[in-house]
């Protein structure tokens, strides 16, 4: 398999509706070079503006949708389109009406048709930005493409291994993750994505953006890392785009020969609990 992750610079100057035009393109120049194509988090708006998300926010079917999903057909691709800024139905998740705003991603077939629909859970912020301003999704999404299953996540998401663990129950062998992450923790991108493989004996395809979101600067260094935990490309600091092939057969095999999984303990089931007498 060949999958190609597009580390979109996002900068000031250039309207959503130009990005998407311009993605959209990079993604019809896959055609041929690639049987995956990702794209990462919140690339129409940078996933540190904030102030954006509101005004841009779109519905699911919304311009991104139709875009990205004609893109995916012309290039004849699966597509991660990466995230956007999603404004639910009127009602759902708000008392005010207003629908309630998601870090929701899009996953397409190589015909254009939705596979996938995947809302963030674990929100980054704390007690700021995407944390107060999002809601919070509630799913495990994965995606059966041919000879893989792919689990879905988000930047932030990897930081929580139990995410993956039930992605890996859910029968992941492929994780894919579409970031924002800062260049001032990109020591951290790289060791979790690898840890990620390694734990779940999986690979990890791991897009970010390049460029400055809102004044933060974007790590880029995007990153494939196979079963093992080695490393099979890296993407410099720039927009680029990184392709690699891998054969994802290889989980199978490493998941036989270092069964590491099949000694899990814990997470697996409730305790048994003795009532006293």
């Amino acid at each position: 398999m060949r999958a190609s992750l597009i580390q979109i610079a996002v900068e000031e100057g250039e309207s959503v509706e130009s990005r998407r035009v311009r993605v959209a393109a990079l993604v019809r120049e896959q055609a041929g070079a690639a049987d995956l194509v990702v794209l990462p988090e919140l690339w129409t708006t940078g996933a540190f503006a904030y102030e954006e998300f509101g005004s841009e926010a779109e519905p699911l079917e919304g311009p991104t949708f139709e875009v990205m999903a004609k893109a995916a057909s012309d290039a004849g691709v699966w597509l991660h389109a990466g995230s956007i800024p999603e404004r639910a139905p009127a009602g759902e998740g708000s008392a005010a009406g207003e629908g309630a705003l998601y870090n929701t991603s899009l996953v397409f077939s190589p015909s254009g048709e939705l596979a996938a629909a995947y809302r963030k859970i674990h929100r980054f912020g704390f007690d700021k930005g995407e944390a107060v301003l999002m809601g919070a999704g509630e799913e495990l999404v994965t995606v059966r493409l041919p000879g893989t299953t792919v689990g879905v996540a988000t930047c932030y998401d990897l930081r929580f291994p139990e995410l993956f663990r039930g992605l890996v129950d859910a029968g992941a062998e492929t994780l894919v993750v579409p970031a924002g992450w800062p260049e001032r923790r990109r020591a951290h991108w790289t060791l979790l994505a690898r840890a990620r493989a390694v734990e779940n004996q999986a690979f990890v395809l791991a897009c970010g953006t390049a460029g400055t979101h809102a004044g933060v600067p974007q790590a880029g260094h995007s990153i494939v890392v196979d079963p093992w935990g080695e490393v099979l490309a890296e993407a410099g600091s720039g927009e680029e785009i990184l392709t690699v092939e891998f054969d994802p057969s290889r989980v199978a095999t490493t998941r036989e020969q270092f069964p590491a999984l099949k000694d899990r303990v814990l997470g697996l089931r409730a305790p048994e609990r003795r009532a006293r007498s």
